[in-house]
């Protein structure tokens, strides 16, 4: 192994992987030297190497701040021995005997302290497992619609649907028979910016989506709500100037519960508050898009410039935080809407895998972030090239220095109002692709993350918050992923169009996996009818997106003998419907997810619809127009109609509450 090699796997890099068809890989070493650098382990010359090997290795000895373990299960500290006191986390002790670092088993779960000598260590307790669908509603197999919430319409006018939108479509759906409805990230994007609006690329994963809080619109132009598709860059200044009106007409018990939250909230709500202002501030002059754009005394979080901001606009701070007070409010009445309905669930949120370096996270917590690295995937087959999302996730070296504080506190705030959590790219729980920025995505590597402390975290806060977890596992799967996922009771994902076997049949229902989301398709896939009608053939050829050396009239004789396996497996009666002609198809596709014996059956709202076009189509921007999609009516409308009730019916009586 050369010492490069050597240096790279001390950091958590995998210098040699194997890509989705089995073959061996191996990183360049170029690519390596710049990862390391971002990594902050310089490598550019045998002497550098030499160095960072030492600066990774005594840091790998170094005396451990954190651990994690299951309960009831003992486990070992490295360098600890002698009499201790293990401090719980509600103030209790316990004496114990640490022979040699041999820990006995603890029996209570939570974050826990050990206290020996002048050392502290955090000790985090996980159950055996995450909370589950069967501690919930024992014996019962739930089903719910997956709906984009900008996608809703109201009764009454609005250019994009929001939480008091999202809550009445839960009561709907409720009433429908639903037990949950799952929705796309809401994490805080840049209110500022009105073209950013894809709910995966998050100023901050730790606060919400301001755009989502309701205001009555003061000046908004006529006819807006009655496009179908939302127009963000004129909608979203007027839903601001909105809520400013609503802010500065507060009524004084508003004022005080305003006060309470942002008090609730402390420094880093502060801090987020104040990023979403100067974020205004400069891009409305420059057109800057995050802090690194910004004038460089504006970009330490502690410097003696943003003090001065923050006093002199106290008031366009405040106006933040209240944003974010009218948000949080407005979702917690969603999932309440939800529960009150009959829901076991309510709500299942997702979590993105990352966040935009640029945005207020980067910004006052840098340090959390990895630095100079976007995340992304490998080539494959189906992306030869690979691919850099043009976001940032978590160093795993600054989690563990950290006492995993920032990775904790993004789980309890996706959890705050869900019954739910879908944790997009699971994978990278195991390990990250990471890509020089501005580089090539061919040119990543596999960065380790702690999986085992981040599981256990994440069984943790699944029982504080009562929720079950789904993990999105669509991809390259790391080698024994899955196994632990399922002992963990993370629930993996069973979409349609991929449960085949390896003759490329569709698998028939009872053949699926139990601990699992049985779903006809998700944001990113064509829907049902789409599918059908070859409305994704026809986007990737209009795109010029193949990634095969293939012509159009072969994808589409494929996809005619896909449309007779799907037929055949579906068990439907009569003749296989023409491809202009879905609506059979979608009755039939829904009924059969319903049948499988996954613990949770999720149906797109646009499926259950029978709607062509799909909300997001991955790698493009403007060519297509992701997250911009609305309703053709309001939910109770919706599922009046004859079509949506009668698939409605085929889930109630598959899995009825």
């Amino acid at each position: 192994m050369s010492r490069l090699h050597a240096l790279a796997r001390l950091a958590g890099l995998q210098p040699e992987w194997q890509d989705a068809g089995g073959r061996a890989q191996t990183v360049s070493d170029d690519a390596l030297r710049t990862i390391l650098a971002a990594l902050g382990l310089p490598a550019a010359d045998d002497a550098a190497i030499a160095e960072s090997i030492a600066a990774a290795e005594a840091e790998r000895a170094a005396p451990r701040t954190f651990v994690s373990a299951d309960v009831g299960t003992p486990f070992t500290i490295a360098g600890v021995d002698g009499p201790a006191v293990l401090r719980f986390e509600d103030g209790a002790t316990r004496d114990i005997l640490v022979d040699a670092g041999r820990m006995p088993a603890i029996d209570r779960t939570g974050y826990h302290a050990l206290e020996i000598g002048d050392r502290r260590i955090g000790v985090a307790i996980a159950p055996e497992r995450c909370f589950s669908v069967e501690d919930r509603v024992a014996g019962k197999r739930l089903w719910g619609p997956a709906v984009q919430i900008p996608s809703l319409r109201d009764a009454g006018p609005n250019d994009f649907g929001d939480f008091v939108s999202l809550a009445a479509a839960a009561s709907h759906f409720a009433a429908a028979g639903a037990d949950l409805i799952a929705i796309s990230p809401t994490h805080a994007l840049f209110p500022s910016d009105p073209h950013r609006f894809s709910p995966y690329a998050p100023s901050s994963r730790q606060f919400v989506n301001v755009m989502l809080a309701h205001a009555d619109m003061v000046d908004r132009p006529e006819g807006a709500a009655d496009d179908d598709l939302i127009d963000w860059v004129s909608a979203s200044p007027v839903k601001l100037r909105a809520l400013r009106h609503a802010f500065d007409t507060l009524s004084e018990q508003s004022r005080a519960d305003l006060a309470a939250f942002r008090a609730a909230g402390g420094e880093a709500l502060g801090w987020h508050a104040a990023y979403d202002a100067i974020h205004a501030h400069f891009f409305a002059a420059t057109g800057a898009r995050g802090w690194q754009d910004w004038p460089e005394a504006f970009r330490d979080c502690g410097s003696d410039a943003v003090a001065r901001f923050i006093d002199e606009h106290r008031t366009d701070c405040d106006f933040h935080i209240f944003l974010q007070w009218r948000a949080v409010t407005a979702l917690a009445a969603a999932q309440k809407a939800a529960i009150d309905g009959g829901m076991a669930l309510g709500l299942i949120a997702d979590l993105a895998v990352g966040m935009d370096a640029g945005g207020s996270h980067g910004w006052s917590r840098g340090g959390d972030l990895l630095t100079g690295l976007s995340i992304g995937a490998p080539p494959d087959p189906l992306g030869p090239d690979g691919q850099a999302w043009g976001i940032t996730g978590f160093d795993p070296r600054a989690l563990v220095r950290s006492g995993f504080a920032p990775f904790i506190a993004t789980i309890r705030a996706a959890l705050t109002h869900a019954g739910g959590l879908r944790i997009d790219h699971a994978f990278g729980l195991r390990r990250l692709w990471v890509v020089p920025d501005g580089g090539s995505a061919a040119e990543g590597a596999y960065l380790d993350m702690p999986f085992a402390d981040l599981m256990r975290i994440i069984a943790i806060e699944s029982h504080r918050a009562q929720a079950v977890v789904i993990g999105e596992d669509l991809g390259t799967m790391p080698d024994g992923f899955r196994a632990v996922m399922d002992a963990r009771a993370m629930l993996g994902m069973r979409v349609l169009w991929f449960e085949r076997d390896a003759d490329g049949a569709f698998v028939r229902p009872d053949r699926w996996s139990r601990d699992a989301v049985a779903m006809t398709g998700t944001h990113d896939l064509p829907t049902i009818a789409g599918w059908w009608r070859g409305r994704d053939i026809d986007w990737t050829w209009r795109l010029g997106r193949s990634a095969e050396a293939a012509d159009e009239a072969a994808d589409r004789a494929n996809r005619a003998l896909d449309r007779s396996r799907l037929w055949t497996a579906l068990g439907a009666d009569g003749p296989e419907p023409a491809p202009e002609d879905p609506a059979a198809v979608i009755d039939a596709a829904i009924a059969h997810v319903a049948r499988t014996p996954c613990a949770l059956a999720i149906v797109p709202f646009e499926d259950l619809l029978g709607l062509v076009e799909q909300p997001n189509l991955p790698g493009t921007t403007d060519e297509h127009p992701n997250w911009r999609r609305r309703m053709p009516d309001t939910v109770d409308v919706l599922l009046r109609h004859p079509d949506t009730a009668r698939r409605v019916a085929l889930l109630n009586t598959a899995r009825p509450s």
